[in-house]
């Protein structure tokens, strides 16, 4: 008969490694190629020594003359906060003594489960890859004709179902706005439509939308490494090793610019792009520029079940979390996940992991990792923005 005894040790033995493998090489080819590493974590922390520039102690000379002066390597001290990623699943009392005399009825609620919380987690963490570790997912205002519909100015990182939370302009949380979700979205008109707000929301009020509990707390994505602020507990200022390149308003794009950006990238830092992410829209005008110049297009498997584009060997990816006109030139082996551990069930007394909710004839159970993303060379990455489709 099935228990929850069994589904502790089904959860354990069978789904957790499944899981953990999708979640590592599943979610999008970028997230694929990034090492994931125990190394430099101390504590609830990522302390990290990163060299720059080149070691000094080399110089010619006469025969008998002095020796070049050592000048050792450079390094800059990156110190990041492990986030906490969570993932939750429920089982209701009721569905699991439906299912307790039927072994297959009880393996496909776990499947459903399991699969929910595994598409919902790609989506999440792919989501953060380009983010900048603050949650934000959109800005919004009240459209006025209801207070559970919101314009927004994108809804790339929005899908139906997500739980929010909605900050004013000074980033002060908004009680009305605290745990809705969303139940409708409006692609083309940019709205979206939320259940659980509150009372009625200021037309003047600029809303900051982020995952519930998620603000300021996200993996530090590559919109941080891109950006103008302090990047891994160090200052920019004066630093331009710290700066990765950002070319604006590039309009057109073809051939020659794709490859001035991985000539720049190595002509700068000695580094190799070794893939390209780019917009839907990015791709498209790729594709147009293939074939206004009759230029055939390749292309190539990559690890994770990924089929990408091919530019000179180098995989160019669209992802929908990537806003319009934008490209990215980078280089995978710059990145590195640190993490304290895989990912693993959140184990209560006696390593139980299925626990009842209070006051609820429910039971969750929950998947956690510590980690965050760090980039070793910012300046090795480059960004075009402003591209033009055809």
């Amino acid at each position: 008969m099935v228990t929850l005894e069994t589904a502790e040790k089904a959860l354990k033995a069978v789904y957790l490694g499944v899981v953990a493998n999708q979640l590592n090489v599943g979610v999008n080819p970028f997230y694929t190629m990034i090492k994931q590493t125990s190394s430099d974590v101390w504590g609830k922390e990522i302390i990290k020594l990163v060299p720059y520039g080149v070691n000094g102690g080399v110089g010619a000379g006469t025969e008998t003359g002095a020796l070049p002066a050592a000048a050792p390597n450079n390094y800059e001290r990156f110190k990041l906060e492990l986030k906490n990623l969570y993932g939750t699943i429920e089982l209701s009392d009721k569905a699991i003594r439906a299912s307790q005399s039927s072994a297959g009825a009880f393996v496909n609620l776990l499947d459903a489960e399991m699969e929910g919380l595994l598409e919902s987690s790609k989506f999440n963490l792919g989501r953060m890859l380009y983010g900048d570790g603050t949650g934000t997912l959109c800005k919004a205002s009240d459209n006025g004709s209801s207070n559970n519909i919101f314009v927004v100015d994108s809804v790339k990182r929005l899908v139906e179902g997500m739980v929010l939370d909605g900050y004013d302009s000074d980033g002060d949380a908004i009680d009305a706005l605290k745990g809705v979700r969303i139940t409708e979205i409006d692609r083309s008109a940019k709205t979206i439509a939320v259940t659980g707000a509150g009372s009625a929301i200021a037309d003047s009020d600029f809303i900051t939308f982020t995952v519930q509990g998620s603000k300021g707390n996200e993996i530090t994505g590559l919109e941080a490494v891109f950006g103008t602020g302090d990047l891994y507990g160090v200052s920019r200022s004066g630093k331009k090793y710290l700066q990765a390149i950002t070319k604006t308003t590039v309009g057109a794009i073809d051939t020659e610019k794709m490859q001035e950006a991985i000539d720049t990238i190595d002509e700068y830092t000695g580094s190799s792009t070794d893939i390209i992410l780019c917009a839907y829209d990015s791709r498209r005008a790729y594709l147009d520029a293939c074939a206004t110049r009759r230029t055939n297009v390749d292309y190539m498997n990559l690890d994770g079940g990924f089929r990408a584009l091919s530019f000179n060997g180098i995989p160019v990816v669209a992802d929908r979390f990537i806003d319009d006109g934008q490209m990215y030139f980078l280089n995978s082996r710059d990145f590195k996940l640190h993490q304290l551990c895989d990912w693993r069930w959140l184990e209560g007394d006696g390593g139980k992991i299925i626990r009842q909710n209070a006051g609820s004839a429910t039971y969750t159970a929950t998947l956690v990792k510590y980690a965050d993303l760090i980039c070793d060379r910012p300046m090795a990455q480059l960004k075009y923005t402003g591209i033009t489709s055809a």
